[in-house]
């Protein structure tokens, strides 16, 4: 790869730490919010509902005017709208005749810039003058899971160290890194995936049936990533009756770590290994981990499964994104930013409905995690179908 082009993969990977302290850093602070502000627990739901609805929105919208704008002037507007968000989260509250109006605000402007990072960022790699595209997207991604747990881990540090009544700097300290990498892209060759006049077209894409496989592919990596995830800290709390800040440790940071060994251990050796076998070996690990979580006689055997459960989901996103480069090269951003959709959709659904099981099941977590087992039995099934096609077609 030239020169050039490696500040470009650095700053992409570095997009994707943006897009982990994006999603991550808030929810350490929900319980401050509470106190300080007296926002109550249905307004802190409105909050993170309001950030993934706005991502959402951008998936939708980019797939119009990324093309006619340009990649590399859309990245830079991420970044600044992502700094100005975090910075806000610092500042806004305590400027704003509302607190709450406040946090509105700055998540607003930080959902802006993440939901453009995450359309961009996979297909700015996918156009890199590299051979071997699924390993570069696997490694990119780990970086989001790596940027998980360096928010958790520091900011946890910052707290003990610092003080929870100094959180108000924590968000400034973190806006430094899409400062950062505002000044890495502004230096570094950016071009589209595919140009815009080679590119299929809106109605050809939605009318092809590979293209349907990809996205229901996506929505259930999306599912299947976030239902044990979003879920990890309680389950280990309850399960194992330790503090919040152990069962962040135990929970989604340990969720994270293994999910991103997962991805790097692609990203290096991905060139020898067959990713749709990868990709069913790690659907059926998903379910076994799920199982395991669920009727583990040990409190830490469902642990344990929580943690496999990152190791077997890691190669699912980018491994779908991967696939579907390859299948439909001329897909361009529309397509990805589609995909970015379907996923946050996944990232949606997944925790809703082991939210909604366990309610029904007078709150026991365990019959939600076991309702979840359907999204990687549909992936399966997916990637099956995938597979046919392919046969068919040869």
């Amino acid at each position: 790869m030239q020169q050039s082009y490696k500040r470009t993969l650095f700053a992409s990977y570095t997009g994707y730490i943006t897009q982990a302290i994006v999603n991550n850093l808030a929810p350490l602070l929900f319980i401050v919010f509470q106190t300080q502000f007296s926002i109550s627990l249905q307004e802190i739901s409105l909050l993170v509902s309001f950030n993934f609805c706005i991502q959402m929105l951008v998936d939708f919208l980019s797939a119009k005017f990324v093309d006619r704008i340009g990649y590399k002037p859309c990245i830079l507007a991420a970044h600044v709208f992502t700094a100005a968000g975090l910075i806000g989260l610092g500042t806004f509250p305590f400027l704003f005749p509302s607190p709450y109006a406040g946090l509105l605000a700055c998540t607003a402007l930080y959902a802006l810039g993440g939901g453009l990072i995450e359309v961009l960022i996979s297909p700015i790699v996918e156009a890199l003058p590299t051979k071997e595209k699924s390993t570069a997207m696997s490694m990119l991604h780990s970086f989001y899971c790596w940027g998980q747990v360096g928010v958790v881990l520091l900011s946890t540090l910052y707290f003990s160290k610092v003080g929870i009544a100094n959180w108000r700097f924590l968000p400034l300290v973190w806006s430094l890194v899409p400062i950062f990498n505002i000044y890495l892209f502004a230096g570094a060759p950016v071009k589209p995936p595919v140009e815009s006049h080679e590119a299929m077209s809106w109605h050809d894409l939605v009318s092809t049936k590979i293209f349907w496989i990809f996205v229901l592919l996506m929505i259930c990596a999306g599912a299947s990533e976030l239902a044990m995830s979003q879920w990890a800290s309680l389950f280990a709390e309850e399960g194992l009756g330790v503090s919040k800040t152990i069962g962040d440790l135990l929970g989604p940071c340990l969720f994270a770590v293994l999910m991103g060994i997962s991805r790097t251990f692609y990203g290096k050796f991905g060139e020898k290994i067959d990713l749709k076998k990868f990709m069913t070996i790690s659907g059926v690990l998903c379910i076994a981990s799920y199982l395991l979580a669920v009727f583990a006689p040990l409190p830490l055997l469902s642990l344990a499964g929580c943690a496999l459960c990152g190791l077997a989901v890691g190669i699912l996103w980018p491994g779908t994104f991967s696939l579907a480069a390859h299948h439909c090269p001329q897909g361009g951003t529309a397509m990805f930013a589609f995909f970015a959709l379907a996923g946050d959709v996944g990232c949606t659904a997944g925790p809703a409905v082991v939210g909604t099981v366990a309610a029904a099941a007078s709150g026991k977590l365990q019959f939600g995690l076991l309702a979840a087992i359907v999204f990687p039995l549909i992936l399966l099934v997916g990637l099956r179908a995938l597979r046919g096609i392919k046969k068919s077609a040869s």
